[in-house]
């Protein structure tokens, strides 16, 4: 029996008051987890989620709170972490560092400490090459190839993700992970989407490409739901572009050196969601 099947199977998920946090905690409870968000603003009342208030860079209560809160929680199975200061450049950079890796690596201990084997965290597009001044190594980019950070906000997530990999080997039973996501829109920002016609150039930085919010909730509750263990890293991109116009022009105008690898098609995302679709069933229901 998956663990996301189990009848309210309890879950923490850092940072659900966020943007892509609510439409997980959404999905979560739809269907039927037990939610119990972490941070520090508290999410929409009636998302049916329990709200602690914590501060991710304090570890006491961290643990504190993985372990439980008398009278509204016991300790979790699972945990889904997101919370991050979200992008390069919203504070010095310095701090991204800090608040990021510090935040993950108390989520991270104090859920082994706590006995969670289930664990889903918010891993990035960044860490393909973002913004992609340095073209990718082929088009469609997938998995194939190793991190190249281009931020101090990505060389967290590489950190992150190599972190994952030596957790998972000093215990077997450990399933973590990590989804790169693309960049998270809400039905509200499609209105802007037009203007990407006018402007291509606007995104290049991640090959015209963005997630859902919704899409990418489907894509924690997938992970959570999986069998796997060990560590395994997946792009969660929606199934098409943010623009009209076609790839091979797209490819051709701004990435002419870049080989490509297989069909493109017309307007499919170029960052390949292949993996995500094999492994974990994700297929995407928006855009």
């Amino acid at each position: 029996v998956q663990l996301g099947r189990r009848t309210m199977a309890r879950v923490v998920v850092t940072g659900g008051a966020g943007k892509l946090g609510r439409a997980c905690v959404e999905e979560l409870v739809r269907h039927g987890w037990d939610v119990v968000v972490f941070d520090r603003v508290r999410p929409p009342s009636e998302s049916g989620a329990t709200f602690v208030p914590i501060d991710l860079t304090d570890y006491g209560q961290v643990l504190d709170a993985m372990l439980g809160v008398e009278e509204r929680y016991s300790r979790p199975e699972a945990l889904v972490h997101l919370a991050a200061v979200p992008a390069p450049g919203i504070v010095p950079d310095h701090h991204t560092f800090i608040n990021n890796i510090t935040s993950t690596w108390n989520v991270f201990s104090a859920a082994r400490r706590a006995g969670v084997t289930n664990i889903v965290w918010a891993s990035s597009e960044t860490v393909l090459g973002l913004p992609f001044d340095t073209p990718p190594p082929y088009i469609p980019v997938d998995e194939g190839y190793p991190p190249r950070p281009e931020s101090t906000y990505s060389l967290v997530k590489t950190l992150e993700e190599a972190m994952a990999v030596q957790l998972c080997r000093w215990n077997p039973e450990l399933k973590m992970i990590g989804l790169r996501f693309s960049n998270v829109m809400e039905p509200g920002d499609y209105a802007r989407f037009p203007s990407f016609d006018d402007d291509p150039g606007s995104r290049k930085w991640n090959l015209w490409g963005y997630i859902d919010a919704r899409d990418g909730a489907q894509a924690v509750r997938l992970a959570l739901e999986s069998e796997l263990t060990g560590t395994e890293v997946f792009i969660i991109a929606n199934a098409d572009t943010v623009t009209s116009r076609p790839n091979a022009a797209l490819v051709k105008e701004f990435y002419p050196d870049v080989e490509v690898r297989g069909d493109l098609g017309e307007h499919d995302t170029l960052l390949s969601i292949d993996k995500a679709r094999r492994m974990l069933g994700y297929q995407p229901a928006y855009g």
